[in-house]
């Protein structure tokens, strides 16, 4: 049983924004190809993380109002979001392994600032 949540337009708020957690988001069309060859990573990764990551597809031929906002180009667009803040973005088919990477990173990146001194020894 699939872990993935189908979204709309009309879900988008209440599926990614309003979500607690990292939500990673797939837009995608049936007539894609390579959107198609990611389908099975995104599937084991949605069962693998089950209560640490949602995994919300989006058909872009159904509901095309969120791609438009955030500017989707191409397909399959990922969009990674964490408590409704955007933290990374990819695009185009990869195998599990590169996307559970970029996945990682993207939430384990803090934004960067100025550089305090601390303490010295």
């Amino acid at each position: 049983m699939s872990k993935i949540i189908n979204a709309t337009d009309a879900s988008f708020d209440n599926d990614v924004l309003k979500a607690k957690g990292p939500v990673l988001v797939d837009f995608w069309a049936a007539w894609c190809g390579p959107c198609r060859a990611v389908a099975p990573a995104l599937e084991a990764i949605a069962e693998e993380r089950a209560g640490k990551l949602t995994v919300v597809k989006i058909d872009v031929d159904q509901y095309q109002e969120k791609a438009k906002e955030l500017m989707v180009r191409g397909i399959p667009a990922m969009f990674l979001f964490n408590d409704g803040k955007l933290v990374g973005t990819r695009s185009g088919s990869a195998p599990k392994d590169v996307l559970t990477a970029w996945i990682d990173q993207s939430l384990n990146t803090r934004p960067s600032g100025p550089c305090m001194p601390g303490p010295r020894p």
